[in-house]
């Protein structure tokens, strides 16, 4: 059955979709490679003609026009999430921040306290019953759809059909807008000397038989490329790239040895090149979820040997990790850092990792801090921090009192910071001094904020 066809009264242009917006308004779009761009183009217009819309969003990788100042009367977004297209606008007051757990976001949407009146989606062609895939984005997408007043849906034949719980049938769409563009695409990052040491660190530690939360950047896409030597590893992860794909087909992920869902990649969503979006397609290794599942600690800790990877702006000397700004200015968001340390930690052989290069601005500063910045935002707490890991080697801080975890982390600290954090850990932890000073400052002024803000 050709079900687009039988619903053939849905499918309107872009602007004749938008029209059904009105002031006031509350509107989800989707993210990361599924952002439906014809849609957004149509919004970018039919906003200026409106007045107190909000945009609820998580990551989106496309530009983002609707946060210029001249939408501020007619649009606002409320992001879950800080793309580096909306940061600028964020920090200065003309779009707002939600800070929450990813695998509390659909939660939001379900208990209506961030209701939902138009849902802005993109999905694949329906199959011959009628249903239409999430493709490329699950997640948060999912819940948002169900629990939307009006559904409207770019139909696109480059979306893949991911399999999973990842459907949604087109009866339940209001409006379907035909597109035919390619998805965007994420290369996998050339990582630098400093994140390759890293890497060899944690594939180190990584066992046989692991399954691996990541997500793609230069650390994560160089621990990928490291394990190639590994066996029988597995993917529980909110997101994956390219890196993963060269992995199976060398047969070193096999999810063989998963306890959850073995045999089965489960992830919520995907961001890489065409490559990726072919071999998802309709592949039955492949499951998508919704973030609810994805991210909940207690499913994440059903995996035996789960180890996590995550990211950091800066740790401070007792184990504290921010991850969503810099100091007041905000930079990203919580995501699902704190999901999977939780469900890694609870894992039967789990670990969960902090990875990080142990200096930002070029060398300049550091990112292990005697305390964290003024404002900085606390994601991980050092309760929760199990190994933290820069190119200089892995801190265990696991179990550790605060005396052993500063100089655990000073020792893993760039050599040119160390001396002046071994001072701040005897000053502000009583721990013995260790190091030197290695860098000659006397009769010279030392550097300001050499452990500033990154």
């Amino acid at each position: 059955m050709d079900w687009l066809s039988q619903h053939e009264p849905k499918k309107v242009s872009a602007d004749e979709a938008l029209g059904v917006l009105r002031s006031g308004h509350r509107i989800f779009v989707t993210g990361n490679a599924s952002v439906p761009q014809r849609l957004m183009d149509a919004l970018n217009q039919r906003a200026l003609e409106l007045h107190d819309l909000i945009l609820i969003q998580v990551l989106i990788i496309v530009k983002a026009e609707y946060v210029q100042p001249e939408f501020a009367p007619h649009l606002r977004v409320n992001s879950l999430f800080i793309s580096p297209s909306i940061r600028e606008a964020v920090n200065a007051g003309r779009a707002d921040f939600t800070p929450v757990f990813l695998s509390e976001i659909p939660r939001l949407f379900k208990t209506g306290r961030l209701p939902i009146d138009v849902a802005l989606i993109q999905v694949s062609p329906p199959d011959r019953y009628g249903y239409c895939s999430y493709g490329t984005e699950v997640g948060v997408t999912k819940t948002a759809a169900e629990s939307a007043k009006l559904v409207i849906a770019e139909v696109n034949p480059h979306m893949p059909r991911t399999l999973g719980d990842s459907f949604i049938h087109l009866s339940k769409i209001d409006y379907v807008v035909e597109v035919d563009y390619p998805l965007p695409e994420v290369q996998m990052a050339i990582s630098s000397p400093e994140q390759e040491a890293i890497a060899n660190h944690l594939a180190a530690i990584i066992p046989d038989g692991a399954t691996l939360q990541m997500g793609i950047g230069g650390i994560p896409d160089a621990v990928l490329r490291k394990l190639h030597n590994h066996k029988h590893l597995g993917i529980h992860t909110e997101l994956f790239s390219d890196g993963v794909v060269e992995l199976v087909e060398a047969g070193v992920i096999t999810n063989e040895r998963k306890s959850l869902h073995p045999g089965k990649i489960i992830a919520g969503f995907l961001m890489g090149t065409q490559r990726l979006y072919k071999f998802v397609d309709d592949n039955p290794i492949v499951e998508l979820h919704p973030t609810e599942y994805i991210n909940d600690p207690f499913i994440i800790a059903r995996n035996d040997r789960m180890v996590s990877i995550n990211s950091a702006l800066q740790v401070d000397l007792t184990g504290q990790v921010c991850a969503d700004s810099m100091g007041t200015y905000l930079y990203s968001g919580v995501g699902g850092q704190v999901d999977f340390v939780r469900g890694a930690a609870r894992s039967n052989g789990g670990m969960p990792i902090i990875a990080m290069l142990s200096t930002a601005k070029d060398g300049a500063i550091s990112r292990i801090v005697p305390m964290l910045e003024p404002g900085a935002g606390v994601v991980t707490t050092r309760n929760d921090v199990h190994y933290v890991a820069t190119e200089y080697g892995v801190a265990d801080l696991y179990g550790r009192t605060i005396r052993e975890r500063a100089r655990a982390l000073v020792e893993i600290a760039h050599p040119r910071f160390r001396a002046e954090l071994d001072e701040a850990a005897e000053r502000l932890y009583h721990v013995p001094r260790l190091f030197v000073e290695e860098v000659p400052w006397a009769g010279q002024e030392r550097p300001a904020g050499k452990t500033g803000s990154v």
